[in-house]
Formats: structure tokens, C-alpha cells, sequence
């Protein structure tokens, strides 16, 4: 601080000036800055681009950034000030200028990941675990460059890191197996975001994310489940989505075992047939068919009914909405439902009769 007061005292168009081009960089960056969002924001609604809006979100903040870098640098090479003011900036200010442009590379990366993900055909599923590993693949540029700026070689660096990698894989086993699993998860594609599926322990629901150490469903509770990756590639998944969505159900019909079983069965199918057209959720196009299965039970006939829905979460609306027209044809038809029915006979004789015949046979 002394030196510096001795040189404003001596030499003070020393700084002055280094300040008014700092200023006049600064002000010329911030008009060049509206200029270019405001010609990014007039493109983007015009094309109604979402990447325009994603660049223009990106750049805002560290626009300012590297205007200071810049006008700081130019500036200080400008200036007459003596080097022991002037050493550090260089290195200071290449730093700053790759950390900036690392955070803002990424932003982009997840940004755009998360928009064209599902463009791409082979591409990924956009989770987190893929938007993390984009970003990751960024972060190590940036140190990469880093370091390379600072003239440090990256191959003994990537040997020590090989070498102390083992260690760290055995003190991070369970954290790895999930982020290996998630991997292999999003890879496969056999679970996707969006699926229905349910697992062998009986968790069901909406698959909502796929993380680096857990994945996420939606049950129909609305409450989220948490599986750690690792357990759910051990376990049997069945996925309601694959190989598409549609669904073939069906449930069963029980009728009074005098009924006729020919006018059941064309009840049914016509209930059945018409509800595929009428029914949201049914698919029309695949044709309904009743079976006289299971058959024959104590008291009853039955009667199975096979259709398709379109996803899963038709299942329970669909199922609904035909047994209500099945009950309302039935009581039209005079068809009877089944109640328990049971013969019980009984022996006339008295006990003690029975006791005199018996002793009389004696």
C-alpha cells in the first residue's frame, strides 16, 4: 500500500489512466452486451427457438465477467505501473477467463441435454445421471485447460490418479455399484422416464428420474420411491411400457350355473366389442374375445373377458366402466349372479332311536 501511494504521489497518471480505459472497456462491454441479447432475444422470439433462449439465459452473467477480465487486462498492459503490480495478472485473469467459461460450458451441456436428449436417435434417456455426466465430461476440460495453462503435464498426473484409484473404488464400492448400475440402466434403455414398472418387492409406480445413486418412481399415492440403482438392477422389474403400451387384461364373469351359457357368452362379447369403441383408454382395433374359462365352478359358471387398454393407467377405469354395462345388460337379459348354494340333509331318526336300532341289530 505505501508503494502505491508513493507512486500516485509521483506518477499519478500511472493509474489514472489504466482506470479510464478499465472504465471505457467496461462501459463499451456493456453496451455491446444489450446489443447482443437484445438481437438473441428478437431472434428467439421470432423462430421461437428454445435454444436461443438457452444461450441467452447462459451468457447474461458472465458477459459482464469477461468484459472486466478483458478491460482488467488490457488495462494492466497498458499501463506503466511497475512489474511487481502487473506479475500476477496474467495468470489471475486466466483463471477467472476458464473458470467462467467452464460454469457457463456446464450450464449449456445440461441445457441442451435435457432439450435435444430425446432428439437424438441412440442417444442416452435425459435423466440426471446423463445431464451429470455431461456436465462432468465439461468439468474435466476445464481442469484439463487449467493446467495446461499453468504448465502442468496431465500424464503422470492421469498415472497417480490410476494408481490411487484402486483405493478409492474399494472405499467407494456401494456408491460406484449404483453409479455403474444407473449407467448400465440408462445404456439398456429397459427402463426408461415415464415407464410404469414394478418390482418383485412390490414397489409400482411412474419412473421419474434416474440419478447417479438412486432412481426415483411415483406411486399412485402420489409419494415418491427411492430405489438405490444397485438393488434395482438385482431385482425383477416388470415394465408396463415395454416393448409398447399397449396392455392385454381381462377379468373374470361368474354367472348362475342355469344360466345359458351361448346368450352369456354373446351378451359379454357384444358388451365387450362395443365397449372397446365407446370406452376411452380400450383399443378398438384389437378385437375382444370371451372364453367359457374357468368353467365350471361349485355354484357357477365363468366366464373370462380379454381386451387390450391402451397404457397402463387405463387398467382400473376400463375395467370399471364394462363391469357396470355387463351388470345393467345382465338385469336387462334376466341373467341371474351366482349365490352360494348348498343341499344339507338331515337324518330324521332321534339319538335314542338310533341307539334302539342299533342295539336291536346287536
Amino acid at each position: 500500500m505505501r508503494a502505491f501511494r508513493r507512486l500516485l504521489e509521483t506518477d499519478p497518471m500511472a493509474v489514472i489512466w489504466p482506470a479510464v480505459i478499465f472504465a471505457l472497456i467496461m462501459l463499451a462491454g456493456w453496451a455491446l452486451r444489450r446489443l447482443v441479447l437484445s438481437a438473441l432475444t428478437a431472434w428467439t422470439r421470432r423462430n421461437r427457438s428454445r435454444p436461443g433462449v438457452i444461450l441467452t439465459e447462459a451468457v447474461k452473467a458472465p458477459f459482464l465477467i469477461w468484459t472486466a477480465i478483458l478491460a482488467l487486462h488490457v488495462a494492466l498492459q497498458s499501463s506503466e505501473l511497475p512489474a511487481r503490480f502487473t506479475a500476477w495478472s496474467a495468470k489471475t485473469l486466466l483463471v477467472l477467463w476458464i473458470v467462467s467459461l467452464t460454469l457457463l460450458s456446464m450450464r449449456l451441456a445440461g441445457d441442451l441435454v435435457r432439450h435435444y436428449g430425446d432428439r437424438v436417435p441412440g442417444a442416452l434417456p435425459v435423466t440426471t445421471l446423463t445431464e451429470n455426466l455431461a456436465q462432468l465430461a465439461v468439468l474435466l476440460l476445464g481442469i484439463a485447460l487449467l493446467l495446461e495453462g499453468f504448465g502442468v503435464q496431465i500424464t503422470p498426473l492421469l498415472t497417480a490418479l490410476g494408481v490411487g484409484g484402486l483405493a478409492v473404488a474399494l472405499a467407494m464400492q456401494d456408491t460406484l455399484s449404483n453409479l455403474f448400475a444407473g449407467f448400465y440402466m440408462a445404456v439398456a434403455g429397459q427402463i426408461r422416464l415415464g415407464d410404469y414398472i414394478k418390482l418383485a418387492t412390490g414397489e409400482e409406480g411412474y419412473v421419474s428420474d434416474i440419478a447417479w445413486r438412486s432412481t426415483t418412481i411415483l406411486a399412485s399415492s402420489n409419494n415418491l420411491v427411492i430405489i438405490p440403482n444397485a438393488k434395482l438392477s438385482q431385482t425383477i422389474v416388470t415394465n408396463y411400457n415395454l416393448p409398447n403400451k399397449r396392455i392385454a387384461a381381462g377379468f373374470q364373469v361368474n354367472v348362475a350355473f342355469e344360466s345359458d351359457y351361448e346368450q352369456v357368452e354373446r351378451i359379454l362379447l357384444e358388451v365387450v366389442t362395443e365397449g372397446a369403441r365407446q370406452i376411452q383408454g380400450m383399443v378398438a382395433d384389437a378385437a375382444p374375445s370371451v372364453l367359457l374359462d374357468p368353467g365350471f365352478g361349485d355354484f357357477w359358471l365363468g366366464f373370462s373377458l380379454n381386451y387390450q387398454v391402451a397404457e397402463f393407467s387405463y387398467l382400473g377405469s376400463v375395467r370399471a366402466a364394462l363391469r357396470k354395462r355387463i351388470l345393467k345388460r345382465f338385469r336387462e337379459e334376466g341373467i341371474r349372479l351366482p349365490y352360494p348354494a348348498r343341499k344339507v340333509y338331515f337324518d330324521r331318526k332321534t339319538p335314542a332311536a338310533r341307539s334302539t336300532g342299533e342295539a336291536a341289530g346287536q
